[in-house]
């Protein structure tokens, strides 16, 4: 009996060893991020948040964060490839899909003979995460923003806001400086270089909790669907089961400082890419989180309503330059093209626009649209090429008026836009956040007018969304 017992006080030994072993830390390169409360969000008090940043408690489990995003190299060991726009060993990797980030996760795990996370079937369109696995992963949204926050309740883990000094982003447009134009003095946190380009991981301070370019550079897939946080408290919340475009947080090196806060939520498709978009591992501490989540991508279908497979250019044009864009789309294409108006113009003058539209941005408001397209002839259109100007890192409110006017359901959206120098930046989110049952293909951004090289880069992306 007291050999017995001596076996199963030795086996119970080798069991605590094999569990410790199990969720050991992954690498010195990862932090260990202890889990606890929060407040998930942002106050409605907060400058520049989004009505889908609602306020409540989340309760997460520890779990160890990389303290870098994953870098081409380490990408191209895995998979053999380098997808990035800009290339260089030490760079964060982008322009990948969630899909494929996911795979990255589970062909790592194997390599460091850890268990895969995910199973991935039906093409993709089904994806389940068994929770106790100790494979690297995607954060989920609330771990994400936990540990960005770093125990902070203000709209950046630091009290004073990040400028290009902190952070690589649009350093030209720090937070709050879309409302002080012509008086930047009074911002705290002054304009500063833009570089238009990633940098190499860890080029900046990290954040209290270790982790280096949690806001800028890239920005970072989480494992949620994008969907409605509700008002209830929660606990290792995972987002909703089904959807159609997945979250990525963080902001990239073209992004404005409102959109680098803890608590904005960028959304993507699945299956698009960016090049302002990479990742950042995860795994378990512990056991804290156990069962198996399953979640299904749900496909909106091709609107077969006129069954001829129509398309529509519909653009709204300050400038010109996207007017100049829309025309050439036109000649090549030959598809029928509206131009939008409004009930109340912006006024011609450029200082003064600067203040009308950025107020109806801020205050998300629906400027009244004079052009008027019947239900009927709508329905007609199976494909809309939707073009606008890249205004302050986002859509003009009037592409907005059209998105919520119309019934986008099943279509396709190829979008367009006239950028300064941050190409889509999150316009690519409000349309996905706005339009969310479309199907979003690639996009094209042309730098104001385009110039010799426009009809090329257009007939470039033609062939590449319509094959």
């Amino acid at each position: 009996m007291k050999k017995l017992s001596a076996f199963l006080i030795t086996l119970l030994g080798m069991f605590t060893i094999a569990a410790a072993a199990t969720f050991s830390t992954p690498g010195s390169d990862f932090a260990l991020i202890k889990g606890g409360t929060f407040s998930m969000g942002s106050p409605e008090s907060e400058d520049w948040r989004s009505n889908d940043e609602t306020q409540h408690s989340v309760t997460v489990a520890s779990f160890y964060m990389a303290k870098f995003e994953v870098t081409q190299k380490e990408w191209r060991e895995i998979t053999g490839k380098n997808p990035s726009n800009f290339t260089g060993d030490k760079l964060p990797v982008e322009s990948v899909t969630w899909l494929e980030a996911i795979e990255f996760c589970n062909a790592l795990s194997r390599r460091d003979e850890r268990t895969p996370v995910y199973t991935i079937t039906d093409g993709g369109k089904t994806v389940t995460w068994s929770r106790s696995a100790n494979g690297y992963r995607l954060p989920t949204e609330a771990e994400w923003e936990y540990a960005a926050r770093a125990g902070s309740t203000t709209p950046f883990y630091s009290r004073k806001v990040p400028g290009a000094d902190d952070v690589n982003f649009y350093g030209h447009y720090p937070y709050q400086i879309e409302q002080n134009y012509f008086n930047d003095e009074v911002l705290e946190t002054r304009p500063g270089v833009y570089r238009g380009k990633t940098l190499d991981v860890g080029s900046f301070k990290a954040n209290p909790n270790g982790l280096y370019d949690i806001y800028g550079n890239v920005g970072e897939w989480c494992f949620d669907y994008y969907g409605d946080y509700g008002k209830d408290a929660q606990t290792n919340p995972t987002g909703t089961s089904q959807g159609t475009r997945r979250v990525y947080r963080g902001g990239g090196w073209n992004d404005f400082g409102k959109n680098l806060r803890s608590a904005y939520r960028a959304a993507m498709p699945q299956n698009n890419s960016a090049y302002n978009v990479g990742l950042r591992l995860v795994c378990n501490a512990d056991d804290s989180a156990r069962g198996i989540i399953t979640t299904r991508e749900i496909v909106a279908g091709k609107n077969s309503a006129s069954g001829k497979g129509k398309s529509l250019i519909v653009f709204y044009s300050w400038s010109g330059n996207t007017r100049g864009v829309a025309k050439e789309i036109a000649r090549q294409t030959g598809f029928d093209i509206i131009e939008l108006e409004l009930l109340k113009p912006y006024s011609s003058d450029y200082n003064t626009v600067l203040d009308q539209a950025q107020s109806d941005q801020h205050k998300q408001a629906r400027p009244v649209l004079k052009t008027k397209i019947a239900r009927e002839k709508w329905a007609e259109y199976d494909t809309i090429i939707l073009g606008y100007p890249n205004w302050w890192a986002s859509i003009p409110m009037p592409i907005a008026s059209l998105l919520e006017s119309y019934d986008f359901s099943g279509k396709t959206i190829m979008p367009f836009c006239s950028h300064g120098g941050g190409r889509f930046g999150q316009s690519l989110t409000a349309i996905s956040k706005l339009a969310p049952k479309a199907i979003l293909t690639a996009g094209l951004s042309i730098h104001y007018s385009g110039g010799s090289s426009l009809s090329k880069d257009v007939e470039k992306w033609l062939k590449k969304v319509q094959r």
